[in-house]
């Protein structure tokens, strides 16, 4: 069987949190307001093999385990669109834009042969899957997969340092293992999401000052954003809260 899927530029898909590898975070810290996603996957789950590898897993106190995907991502709402989405739903840095959105819809952390289950679009979307778009999965396999084994490899290379974090954090948020046992019970997309600065912590980045410098009016511009709606009150808390976080950063000599 095969599958037909082009992408038309309606910009649906640019809207809300963008998962990143850690190249494409650091290449767009003064654009995206950045949090660390987490989205833990049970045993058993289809892809909980794959997420092993690219993310880590975790022990609960029943001895179970979780597999955990572990991603710096664009935090905004899901109705906030992507700040580099133009008013012509184009992208403004199309020519160097993140792997993940040449790689869209097909998506790393699922196993290849599920892949076409992503190819059906979403609610909206405008996406082409008519016979007479390009044939993209076949067999159980991608077709045209440069950008899609480049992904890959650029979370491969990331995994010592996303263990790193998990390790840190595991360690001083003692609450973490509960937050994430919780999120499995979700019906759909649970999450836990924590800060960059954080990351910047754990990690040791050399380059935390600047970061956070850049990262500062982003977070103050989306605190004005999410003030008035109670439906962003956990992204306006979030914001807020990283800002001072961030300015204590910047100020570190």
């Amino acid at each position: 069987m095969e599958n037909h899927f082009q992408c038309t530029a309606c910009g649906k898909c640019c809207y809300g949190q963008l998962p990143l590898s850690l190249e494409d975070a650091l290449a767009n810290i003064g654009m995206f307001p950045l949090a660390i996603i987490w989205t833990p996957l049970k045993q058993g789950a289809k892809d909980f093999s794959l997420v092993s590898k690219l993310g880590t897993t975790i022990k609960l106190p029943n001895r179970t385990e979780l597999a955990v995907i572990i991603v710096p991502s664009l935090y905004v709402p899901p109705t906030f669109p992507c700040p580099a989405l133009t008013e012509n739903n184009l992208c403004s840095i199309h020519a160097n834009k993140p792997s993940r959105c040449k790689t869209m819809p097909f998506y790393p952390y699922r196993e290849e042969q599920y892949q076409a289950e992503l190819l059906i679009p979403r609610k909206e979307w405008a996406c082409d899957i008519s016979t007479t778009a390009p044939v993209v999965f076949e067999g159980k396999k991608i077709v045209s997969r440069t950008d899609f084994d480049h992904e890959k490899h650029e979370l491969l290379l990331q995994v010592p340092t996303i263990r790193t974090y998990a390790n840190y954090m595991l360690k001083y948020s003692p609450l973490l293992v509960n937050s994430l046992a919780k999120a499995t019970s979700q019906k759909v997309g649970g999450q836990v999401v924590t800060s960059l600065s954080s990351f910047l912590t754990a990690t040791r980045n050399p380059n935390a000052k600047e970061i956070a410098r850049q990262q500062l009016p982003l977070l103050k511009e989306y605190i004005n954003k999410t003030a008035t709606k109670a439906e962003f009150a956990e992204f306006h808390k979030n914001y807020t809260s990283w800002a001072k976080e961030m300015d204590y950063l910047s100020k570190i000599d």
